[in-house]
């Protein structure tokens, strides 16, 4: 691969337009590149997740996903493409499924927090949900491809049980909603 970055500045979004993937501009608040910031802004926070202590396999699955989620950028980046597969959703389900076999069932609702690897889990299933939403806001207006959807809709869920399992490995109870608090 050539350099493909050899000038970051190109002053070509001066104007409030970018470029996108297929040599198209559009708008800077369009739709589209609202959904291409909001799923940047999840990869970014899993990244600041993966900062932390987490266990082995939070931590693979994890960088996977990195993954998953900048091929998610790219399909929205360029319209028309679709690179992820159902076969993807079914690895966080049977992750989401491991990790959530070993939990005790909720009985209440649980507040964001516990260890600080599982508050940020928690900010990252919280940016998730804003990704998916944006997402789904363009798949309105646009083509987009229903499995990347679906994807960051699974995602969400298995961020929330990672979060629990992080809490459980660090021996650290999870934060459970009060909510007659004020008797």
């Amino acid at each position: 691969m050539g350099n493909r970055l050899s000038k970051i500045y190109t002053r070509t979004g001066d104007d409030g337009s970018t470029g996108l993937g297929d040599g198209t501009r559009v708008d800077k608040d369009s739709l589209r590149v609202e959904a291409m910031g909001a799923v940047d802004e999840l990869n970014t926070t899993i990244g600041m997740l993966l900062c932390h202590n987490l266990p082995d396999t939070s931590q693979s699955a994890l960088t996977n996903i990195q993954h998953s989620l900048f091929d998610i950028g790219g399909e929205i980046c360029i319209p028309g493409s679709a690179v992820i597969t159902a076969d993807r959703v079914d690895t966080l389900e049977q992750l989401l499924d491991s990790l959530n076999a070993d939990l005790a069932p909720l009985k209440e609702f649980i507040l964001p927090g516990g260890s600080p690897a599982a508050a940020a889990c928690h900010q990252a299933r919280a940016v998730c949900r804003r990704a998916e939403r944006r997402t789904h806001s363009l798949a309105k207006a646009e083509n987009i491809n229903p499995v990347s959807i679906k994807y960051l809709n699974r995602l969400s869920d298995l961020l929330f049980v990672m979060a629990r399992h992080i809490n459980k490995t660090a021996g650290m109870p999870d934060v459970f909603w009060k909510h007659d608090r004020s008797k």
